[in-house]
């Protein structure tokens, strides 16, 4: 994937970020326990696959509705997100970064890429750490 892929990808991210907004419209309970929350992850920190909307690829910081699909638990913050899991296989994959794979979310190693939320999946830490890694040296 080049640098390009890569950037049309965040940009895909960082629109789904909006779009997961419309999610939670008046859900005054989840920005409560959000709010109470002692520590956030930071840009770069693995983040609970329960508290990702895997539709949105957003971190949401709070519990994240299960949506159980052939064997697997996803998580969706809303109910248009847990209609989609079963019928959209597009939402519950993602392309892994470094190996460009597709990897399951269900599965995924996810970390938090973004100040509005935004994640990126990994098929493990390994490849997360790798990507990290290779950037550090295009940088110097």
């Amino acid at each position: 994937m080049n640098i390009i892929s890569k950037i049309k990808y965040i940009g895909i991210v960082v629109l789904a970020s909006v779009l997961f907004n419309a999610c939670n419209l008046g859900n005054n309970e989840n920005e409560v326990v959000a709010q109470q929350a002692t520590s956030a992850p930071q840009i770069g920190d693995r983040v609970p696959n329960n508290l990702v909307c895997m539709v949105n690829n957003a971190y949401m910081g709070v519990p994240q509705l299960e949506v159980s699909f052939e064997g697997k638990t996803y998580f969706g913050c809303c109910e248009m997100c847990q209609e989609r899991i079963p019928k959209e296989k597009e939402v519950r994959t993602a392309i892994d970064l470094y190996s460009l794979k597709a990897v399951d979310k269900a599965d995924a190693y996810i970390v938090l890429v973004g100040d509005h939320g935004e994640v990126a999946y990994f098929e493990n830490e390994k490849n997360y750490k790798d990507l990290i890694a290779k950037s550090n040296l295009n940088k110097q």
